[in-house]
C-alpha cells in the first residue's frame, strides 16, 4: 500500500519528511494542499482518515465534497473531530485560544452530519462520542465569572466524535 499526507504548510511537510526518512519509509508521500481543495485525482484513495481537522475548515462542505471525490467508489472515511450539541456564547467563539483548541470553528453535531450527507456519503455511524469539559482558564479569558457558572450549569456543548462514512 502506500499513504499520501496532506497539508497546507511548507514546514509541516518538511517535519513529515523527516521523519518519513528517520523512519525508512518508502511508501509515503506528502502532498501541499488544502482539504478544501486536494490537488490529487478523483477516485485514488481506498480510505481517507483525519484527526481534528475539519473543525477549523472554513467550508466544511466543500472539504467533505473533495473527500468524497478522491476517494474510490466504495472508499471509506473515518475522521475524529470536534463538534457542538448547542451553540456557543459569542464571546467564546470569538477566542483565538479556543479557535487553536478546536473549539469555535466547530460546528452543530447535526449540520457536521449534515454536512458529510451533502456531499454523498452513505453508511455514516458515529463510532465514539464524548463530552469535552472546557478548562476553567480558558473560559475565564472570554466570560465574567456569572456568565461562566451559567455556562458550567448545562452540559458541555463540545463533543470528540469519530464519525466513518463510505462512498
Amino acid at each position: 500500500g502506500k499513504v499520501v499526507g496532506l497539508d497546507m504548510t511548507r514546514d509541516m511537510l518538511k517535519k513529515a519528511e523527516e521523519n518519513k526518512s528517520k523512519l525508512g519509509y518508502e511508501n509515503v508521500e506528502f502532498v501541499l494542499g488544502e482539504i478544501e481543495d486536494i490537488p490529487l485525482e478523483e477516485n485514488r484513495f481506498d480510505v481517507v482518515v483525519s484527526n481534528c481537522v475539519l473543525n477549523l475548515v472554513p467550508n466544511k462542505d466543500k472539504a467533505y465534497q473533495e473527500v468524497y471525490r478522491v476517494l474510490k467508489p466504495t472508499g471509506h472515511f473515518c475522521m475524529s473531530d470536534v463538534v457542538l450539541t448547542y451553540d456557543l456564547p459569542e464571546k467564546i467563539k470569538n477566542r483565538p485560544e479556543l479557535y487553536a483548541s478546536c473549539v469555535s470553528g466547530a460546528l452543530l453535531k447535526e449540520a457536521y452530519i449534515d454536512s458529510i450527507k451533502k456531499a454523498g456519503f452513505t453508511n455514516i455511524e458515529i463510532v465514539k462520542e464524548r463530552p469535552i469539559i472546557l478548562s476553567d482558564d480558558k473560559l475565564q479569558t472570554a466570560l465574567q465569572e456569572d456568565e461562566l457558572a451559567a455556562f458550567r450549569s448545562k452540559p458541555s456543548p463540545v463533543l470528540s466524535i469519530t464519525i466513518k462514512a463510505t462512498k
